[in-house]
């Protein structure tokens, strides 16, 4: 085997214009798809993680039939005290949820005393919104940040909404909501802090204490609208999804309290649509790369056949056999393969750690000074380099074989 390596890099070195120009095409697909799988891939992992870590949440929790109706906010779909409690049970015994934050969501009126408009309203425990949303303090572009801002009595307000109603830190203002029964109710709060437009309807929302909320709406018990779940490792959010889904089947078996529906931000974010798009390109810009390689690998070793008739003719005539014809002309493939990927791969590094250092930045939505960090996984680099190296082998084998079972009077006869 090593002689065959040293013939096969002997024949490369013979057409160096060929060989360089072939390993330079396939290093150039490698590039592109390296480059590629790293900035979409970061760009995708940036954008979930401001949407699930700003306010969505890795995975919602809520009573059947709320998620069909929650334009509407419906306030007799909320989880009663009972399922709160078997959800509460059941996450507890589950290890990969990091934290989790019960939310009562109701629709309002703001008003400002002079003018008046409807808003979105969040009730929430501050310490465990900020925990299951660590980048909600960064959404807070003016006034008090971290928890300090949700106490009792206070509101964070959109952008969108104090911007037009020239809302300022320190205004009073009024919040007047209807409750299930059809009695109004409303509570003044003291604007704490601006909050930054997130992508998506909670881009719209208003944030209180779950207390201010519960008193609004006069509840009687802890009713939550839904509870959202931050998990240890987003990856795997579908499985600890299955996991929790399982887990409260059974505790609310146990109580007679079923009914519950677990969605993960993909089935409630419509970047979900965009994320896999990201996806879909990926994929074709994959087979670019194998046409590249197939292409440059085919030319170059069906030449390389035509060129050596003569050559291959003379040494069939002294007893090389067909099988070591085949092997010399697939190693040549294979190194020709290696060695394109190994520089692509270098040059692809080297690319992505000089976009690291250009600290690239970019607006998408509401959300603007976003620094991108192009990232590339050991196993997409994996990946590539061996769909390139058994791509060079596949289109090295129909030459190889052509070249294998030439009749050696007929080679020796060509001109």
């Amino acid at each position: 085997m090593g002689n065959l390596f040293k013939i096969a890099l002997r024949n490369l070195r013979r057409y160096k214009r060929r060989t360089a120009l072939t390993i330079s095409l396939i290093a150039f697909g490698v590039i592109f798809v390296l480059v590629f799988v790293s900035i979409t891939g970061s760009f995708k992992q940036l954008m979930i993680t401001q949407i699930t870590d700003s306010y969505l949440g890795d995975l919602q929790i809520h009573r059947r039939g709320y998620v069909a109706s929650i334009e509407n906010l419906p306030l007799n779909l909320n989880l009663t005290p009972a399922q709160v409690s078997v959800i509460e049970k059941g996450l507890d015994n589950i290890q990969e949820v990091e934290a989790r934050s019960e939310r009562i969501k109701f629709g309002a009126l703001f008003s400002t005393f002079a003018e008046t408009t409807n808003i979105r309203i969040n009730g929430v425990y501050p310490e465990k919104e900020f925990a299951t949303c660590p980048r909600m303090a960064s959404r807070i572009i003016q006034g008090e940040k971290g928890i300090g801002a949700l106490q009792k009595g206070k509101i964070l307000v959109p952008e969108l909404l104090a911007r037009g109603f020239k809302t300022k830190i320190g205004d009073t203002v009024v919040v007047v909501a209807t409750n299930k029964d059809g009695s109004v109710n409303g509570k003044t709060f003291v604007v704490s802090g601006i909050l930054e437009s997130a992508t998506g309807p909670g881009g719209r929302d208003g944030y209180i204490h779950f207390e201010d909320a519960v008193e609004i709406l006069r509840l009687q018990g802890k009713e939550v609208s839904e509870i959202a779940v931050r998990v240890k490792s987003l990856g795997r959010v579908g499985e600890v999804a299955q996991n929790i889904r399982a887990r409260l089947d059974g505790e609310g078996q146990k109580q007679e309290q079923s009914g519950f529906e677990i969605h993960t931000w993909s089935q409630l974010s419509p970047f979900a649509n965009i994320a896999n798009m990201i996806d879909v390109m990926t994929f074709f810009i994959k087979l670019m790369l194998i046409a590249i390689v197939l292409i440059s690998i085919l030319n170059v070793m069906i030449m390389a056949v035509y060129e050596r008739v003569r050559e291959i003719g003379t040494i069939a005539a002294i007893g090389t056999s067909p099988r070591k014809i085949l092997s010399l002309f697939l190693v040549e493939g294979f190194s020709l393969g290696v060695t394109g990927a190994v520089v692509g791969v270098l040059l692809a590094l080297g690319i992505i750690a000089v976009l690291n250092l250009l600290k690239l930045s970019f607006t998408f939505g509401q959300s603007a000074g976003l620094i991108l960090a192009p990232t590339i996984a050991p196993l997409d680099v994996l990946t590539a380099s061996v769909m390139v190296i058994v791509v060079s082998l596949l289109a090295s084998a129909q030459p190889a074989y052509k070249a294998s079972r030439m009749e050696p009077i007929d080679a020796l006869r060509h001109v």
